[in-house]
């Protein structure tokens, strides 16, 4: 199954979730977003990759194993891949000069006790085997590759991954028991049957970065995992791209199996997707890496590629020949052996016994050619090297190699082709053998030939590149000569000397034997994609001939790795002093200013200034009351400078915006043009030397706000963001203390204020003395201010000259201010409310030049504000439902009541809640003072009762909006009636006792 997420036009979703489907291509949103500063710091970095970059020097060992889902193969795991055993020395032309082929000076089991006490309980490799190969510790990365853990050809085990994981368990399990200690598992991926399993020493682990697995199914329908591969890519030192691609190709002899297989490896190559990475100069790529795009890969597995061409039973006997030489005791498998050579030699004319012409006869009949051609049998094999004895396993298997599928595509350019390449075949074809046997090949009544189906091949970025240049000339030189016969001079008349180009892309530059990049021993240089110089050499490639659990040989390749390590100490050396380089450079060619804050220290000032807090601080703030500070912003660079307020970095709850709702800016300037960098906000340029005066001004009106400070819901703390146009941002914090107020409360919790006042309640000086009023203090004091003022007023105004208007010609005085607007009469509502809050003389708010009048209308307004800000109001929504149901079933019955009754029932609703009750009837006995108080004056009987009227149906009106809180019906009618109803509340105690 791909790893990566759903191409678009890919198979339907049940093809698209099975293992192995087509992968997706990453979209537009996986491109990256990098800040050009810190991609510049990056790059400046990379530049300096030599100076921080250490030699590294890693094996890497890479094995491939069939399984063939059979029990107990997972015992020989750990003696073949991590401890090297299971070779034979006899049945390979592989030199093991290092080993002594003993262990402790004990023999090395023979073959024919290691058949005969096999089990699946036990590892099958030979006893006292010292194992022929590096393994162990001397190996920094063990790659493996497994094919048919489970039984592929079984639907029902097929997809037991995505129900059972016991058999990737059980593999894992026993890999980890055989690597040495300390080994961690970097990569591991699973398709089907497949699977990936990828260990590093300790000290190269923490090293491996960009680690990217996935899975491509190639089976039935082009799609399933019973075929495919999974593939692994790892960054070694964060230089290195290494890929492991671990297949089990299409099976089978015929024509088009060899075909399904090369349509299989292409799949592979297309379909394989890694993950984006970051290269070294911190540049993200746009799509994910393919196979190629690496330094170093490896492709290991069951490939199924065959020998082709000759009799299948003619290549077996012509093996056994070599392999009846392992038994020296008649068991199953050397009578096996012995029983089919028997049949080869009935079937022969000749009656010569001697191995040597048997061999001789048998690649003839592969190879005819003349007697004169072949060496003489009675030549002793000890006196002819390798390559000369016709007995010799190396002539043997050099006779069989040009019968090899894979060699051929690769040489065809069907597959493998781009620079693939393999070490030399030494040991005997992998595949098929009877399981249990060392040297008896498939015995059952299909027979099936021998081949070399398993394989380990490799790549460098230099033979991938080499290809291409490769194809890129022959084209040119195509392309040339086609140009030349197109003049005549392709013409077969032409002198052939003067030809510029014979070649055969099907045999030129085929030939690996000779590497100019290659150093005395052996070790191939590669240029990698982070531009280091690598090295890579293959020590070892041979089979475990002497492994027994399954009927395909595990095969196994060791190579030599030298790179280059990123030192990251060394790495973050450089990179500090590049940053002070680029920072300095930066810095004097970017726009800067300063930020001056003009301190004010007053009476309210908050102790954050003096304790060395920076920003601005405003100090104490009360309701309403609106405070000022001054910042002065300079250009003190060299280049000019566009700066604005910009949107705040906020939490969810938060209003966005370059300033909170309770705070507002304004430059002494006017802004400039639109600037993309600062939509929606204002900006504005200053010139070298250049200043501008931004007053910021601390507003708290809003009654929701009020509430949720003096509750310490809220806080009046906030970070501004100066943006400077390519330069650094400045962060201005911005704080206050809330005073407390007595505004924005409830009624409930306002009688329970002790003396002093809330400021006092607050600080907690006074809040333990149980105090308690029949209803706000700031109710009945604002009431009975008004009381005593407007009787001065009226008295006042008596005084004065008859041609001046009185103010209560204005209907609705004193609760709408003559004077409303003014900057002193907004100051004398401040001192009012503050007042209030610390329990001290209303009088104490008013200047001695203010009148009467004046006062009066500051009080009231202060009132209004009073009221309109009480949480539950003075006749709270519950006490209204029930005033209304009373209200409505008396005019359902059409009930007249008298206003005193009227007044009675009201009452008795309000006095479940003495201080609200308490609280309506300081207010209604205000207003019935006030119009009494203006009444008084105005001696004309019908002018003074129409005067009474406006006042009655003013007062109703505004109040009852102003102590009722419950919201209106939506339905306009509705809407209308309820309002009748609420002035009708106010109305029954003012109306009538004017007069009285």
């Amino acid at each position: 199954m791909s790893s990566s997420t759903r191409l678009e036009l890919s198979p339907g979703p049940q093809i698209r979730e099975t293992p192995g489907a087509f992968p997706s291509t990453p979209g537009e949103t996986d491109s990256p977003s990098v800040v050009s500063s810190q991609h510049s710091l990056s790059k400046a970095v990379y530049e300096r990759r030599a100076e921080y970059t250490v030699p590294g020097k890693i094996r890497i060992k890479v094995g491939t194993w069939n399984v063939a889902a059979l029990p107990g193969t997972e015992k020989d795991i750990g003696s073949w891949f991590v401890e090297g055993k299971g070779i034979s020395e006899s049945l390979s032309t592989l030199s093991f000069e290092d080993k002594d082929g003993t262990t402790d000076g004990q023999t090395l089991e023979d073959v024919d006790h290691q058949e005969a006490r096999r089990s699946k309980k036990k590892p099958t490799v030979p006893s006292n085997d010292p194992g022929l190969v590096p393994g162990g510790e001397e190996i920094g990365l063990y790659a493996l590759g497994l094919q048919e853990i489970i039984d592929v050809s079984s639907a029902t085990e097929a997809l037991k991954p995505y129900n059972d994981p016991w058999p990737s368990r059980k593999w894992k399990r026993a890999v980890e028991d055989a690597m040495p200690q300390g080994y961690i598992k970097v990569a591991e991926q699973q398709l089907i049957g497949l699977f990936l399993l990828i260990y590093a020493v300790p000290r190269v682990a923490p090293t491996i970065s960009s680690v990217s697995t996935a899975s491509i199914g190639t089976g039935l329908m082009g799609y399933l995992g019973n075929k495919g591969a999974v593939v692994a890519r790892l960054v070694l030192g964060e230089t290195t791209r290494l890929v492991f691609v671990n297949c089990h190709l299409a099976a089978g002899t015929e024509k088009g199996n060899l075909e399904r297989r090369n349509w299989d490896t292409s799949q592979i190559l297309s379909r394989a997707k890694f993950d984006p990475l970051y290269n070294g100069a911190g540049e993200r790529e746009e799509t994910g890496e393919s196979i190629g795009d690496e330094d170093f890969a490896f492709w290991f597995g069951d490939l199924n590629y065959r020998l082709e061409g000759m009799p299948g039973d003619d290549v077996r006997r012509l093996l056994m020949l070599h392999t009846k030489n392992e038994y020296r005791q008649g068991g199953p498998s050397k009578r096996k052996i012995s029983a089919e050579l028997a049949l080869q030699n009935k079937a022969s004319s000749s009656d010569t016994t001697n191995d040597t012409d048997r061999k001789s006869r048998i690649l003839h009949h592969i190879h005819p050619r003349s007697s004169t051609e072949t060496p003489p049998s009675s030549l002793a094999s000890d006196t002819l090297d390798g390559s000369s004895d016709p007995s010799s396993l190396q002539t043997t298997l050099a006779s069989l190699l040009p019968h090899d599928q894979l060699h051929q595509q690769m040489q065809t350019r069907k597959a493998f082709h781009d620079g693939w390449r393999e070490g030399p075949i030494d040991f005997l074809p992998t595949y098929k053998y009877d399981v249990g046997s060392v040297g008896m090949f498939d015995s059952s009544e299909k027979k099936r030939g021998p081949s070399w189906c398993d394989r380990i091949l490799y790549r460098t970025r230099r033979d991938k590149l080499a290809y291409e240049e490769k194809v890129s000339a022959e084209e040119a030189s195509r392309k040339r000569d086609q140009e030349m016969k197109s003049h005549g001079i392709g013409d077969p008349a032409v002198n052939q000397e003067e030809v510029l180009f014979d070649y055969d892309p099907a045999t030129d530059g085929d030939d690996h034997d000779y590497n100019p990049d290659a150093d005395a021993e052996g070790q191939e240089k590669v240029t990698t994609a982070a531009g280091f110089e690598d090295k890579i050499h293959l020590e070892y490639y041979t089979s475990h001939q002497r492994v027994l659990s399954s009927d395909h040989k595990p095969l196994d390749a060791v190579f030599t790795l030298h790179y280059e390590a990123v030192d990251p100490d060394l790495k973050a050396k450089v990179y500090q002093e590049v940053a002070r380089q680029l920072d300095k450079a930066e810095n004097e060619g970017r726009p800067a200013v300063t930020v001056v804050v003009d301190h004010h220290h007053d009476q309210d000032a908050d102790s954050k200034s003096s304790s060395g807090h920076e920003g601005v601080d405003f100090g104490g703030v009360r309701f309403d009351s609106p405070k000022t500070r001054t910042i002065t912003i300079a250009n003190t660079g060299r280049v000019p400078a566009t700066v604005g307020f910009t949107d705040r970095i906020v939490s969810a709850d938060q209003k966005s915006g370059d300033a909170p709702p309770w705070l507002r800016i304004h430059f002494d300037r006017s802004s400039d043009e639109d600037h993309p960098a600062f939509e929606p906000h204002d900006v504005y340029t200053l010139e070298p030397g250049d200043a501008v005066n931004v007053d910021i001004t601390l507003h708290v009106k809003d009654v929701g706000l009020v509430r949720m400070l003096n509750e310490g819901h809220a806080s009046l703390e906030d970070v501004l963001v100066l943006r400077i146009h390519n330069g650094r941002d400045h962060f201005l914090p911005v704080y206050a203390t809330w005073l407390p107020s007595s505004f924005g409360r409830s009624i409930g919790p306002s009688v329970n204020v002790p003396g002093g006042g809330v400021r006092k309640s607050q600080d907690g000086n006074g809040g333990s003395q149980g105090v308690k009023w029949s209803a706000p203090r700031e109710i009945f004091r604002l009431t009975e201010s008004i009381e005593d003022l407007v009787e001065r007023a009226v008295a006042e105004w008596g005084m004065k000259a008859d041609d001046e208007q009185p103010p209560w010609e204005e209907v609705g005085w004193p609760f709408i201010s003559l004077a409303e607007g003014g900057k002193e009469n907004q100051k004398c509502k401040e001192r009012i409310r503050e007042a209030l809050d610390n329990d001290t003389p209303i009088s104490s708010a008013f200047l001695a030049e203010m009148g009467a009048t004046q006062r009066a209308e500051a009080v009231a307004t202060t009132l209004l504000s009073f009221l309109s800000s009480l949480q539950d109001g003075v006749i709270s929504e519950t006490m209204w439902i029930e005033l209304e149901k009373t209200i409505v079933e008396r005019e359902r019955l059409k009930t007249h009541l008298s206003v005193d009754d009227e007044r009675m029932q009201i009452l008795d609703t309000l006095t479940a809640s003495p201080a609200h009750s308490t609280s309506f009837t300081f207010i209604t006995s205000m207003l019935v003072k006030i119009i009494s108080e203006v009444l008084s004056q105005i001696p004309d009987e019908l002018k003074r009762e129409a005067t009474r009227k406006k006042l009655e149906e003013a007062f109703a009106s505004s109040f009852a909006e102003l102590i009722i809180k419950a919201p209106l019906p939506a339905n306009a009618k509705e809407r209308r009636m309820t309002q009748a109803r609420r002035k009708r509340i106010i109305r029954v105690f003012i109306e009538e006792l004017g007069d009285s």
